[in-house]
């Protein structure tokens, strides 16, 4: 290969898009303290999102620790001192069994936790409330409506002895906000992120980036259920609070699903249903003989990496 033809290859906009992919993969992979193993993230949301999230992650206008003061966004402090309102709508509604996973395979964002004993009933996700939040907890959307930051809420059930596996969320325009409303009040029940632990504690709230490695665990013989929120991330820049905008508004509400039948479900959420028989012979062939499942995998990949880059 010549100078003039290696240079040509170097400023093709397929290498740039793929050098562009590589760097800001690599960036959100070593972000924090804690990392998994590279091959292990590479082909995950979180790693296709990094070209979205890189941009976000150098303008955001809050420290990058894995912790933050709820003070930074305002309102959070103010559904603190409403916590025991919020916890009455929302024992009324574990009553009737109404925090339960997805009767399909339609949440896109969270199936993958119904296994671990999560459960959740959507309040709102990037868009209007729910119509069966609008019936079922009208004043707990009456104290969500005060605080314009929050993209996305719900309640959600973490059963007795149960856990969530280390990972980390795809979408860094967002930070979580998680408000103890009935909790075991114990060391037992924590969420650890880049390696610091928090507890739960009844009418306490935190805030911390979802995008660095976390995990949860309930080793109590208690029901956990709090308030979960994507509030937006503060951003330096007009531009910046821009583009961010318009990602929550297409990407993320295409994720959003329904409580219960006749309710909205997103164009992802609609896609992974579709695909979901794929993933199940994946599951099986996985089972059956790792070597092979992982072979195929990687040649999959590698097919989609050539059409893509080299085709």
């Amino acid at each position: 290969m010549t100078l003039d033809s290696l240079i040509d290859v170097l400023l093709s906009w397929r290498f740039i898009l793929l050098a562009v992919f590589v760097s800001t993969a690599l960036y959100a992979h070593f972000r924090g303290r804690t990392h998994q193993r590279f091959l292990r993230e590479v082909f995950g949301p979180a790693t296709l999102l990094a070209p979205i999230n890189v941009p976000i992650y150098l303008s955001s206008a809050v420290p990058s620790t894995p912790f933050l003061d709820i003070d930074l966004i305002p309102g959070l402090r103010f559904l603190e001192q409403h916590w025991k309102e919020l916890r009455e709508e929302v024992e009324r509604l574990y009553s009737q069994g109404g925090i339960r996973a997805s009767d399909s395979y339609d949440d896109a964002g969270f199936n993958s936790f119904f296994r671990h004993g999560w459960k959740r009933f959507y309040l709102k996700w990037y868009g209007e409330p729910t119509p069966s939040a609008k019936e079922l907890c009208p004043r707990t959307l009456e104290l969500l409506a005060q605080v314009p930051a929050i993209k996305a809420a719900m309640f959600v059930r973490m059963a007795p002895k149960s856990r969530l596996p280390v990972h980390r969320d795809p979408f860094a325009g967002s930070l979580r906000f998680h408000l103890g409303l009935r909790t075991p009040n114990s060391e037992k029940c924590r969420i650890t992120v880049d390696g610091q632990t928090y507890w739960w504690k009844d009418g306490e709230g935190v805030l911390f980036d979802e995008t660095f490695l976390h995990r949860a665990e309930n080793e109590t013989d208690e029901d956990r259920l709090i308030l979960f929120c994507d509030v937006e991330r503060p951003l330096r820049t007009r531009a910046a609070r821009a583009f961010n905008h318009f990602i929550g508004d297409t990407l993320m509400r295409a994720f959003r699903t329904k409580n219960v039948q006749g309710e909205e479900v997103g164009a992802l959420s609609k896609t992974f249903a579709a695909l979901y028989p794929i993933r199940v012979l994946g599951k099986r062939i996985k089972q059956y003989n790792r070597p092979l499942y992982f072979t195929l995998k990687y040649l999959l990949v590698a097919v989609v990496l050539y059409l893509i880059f080299w085709r």
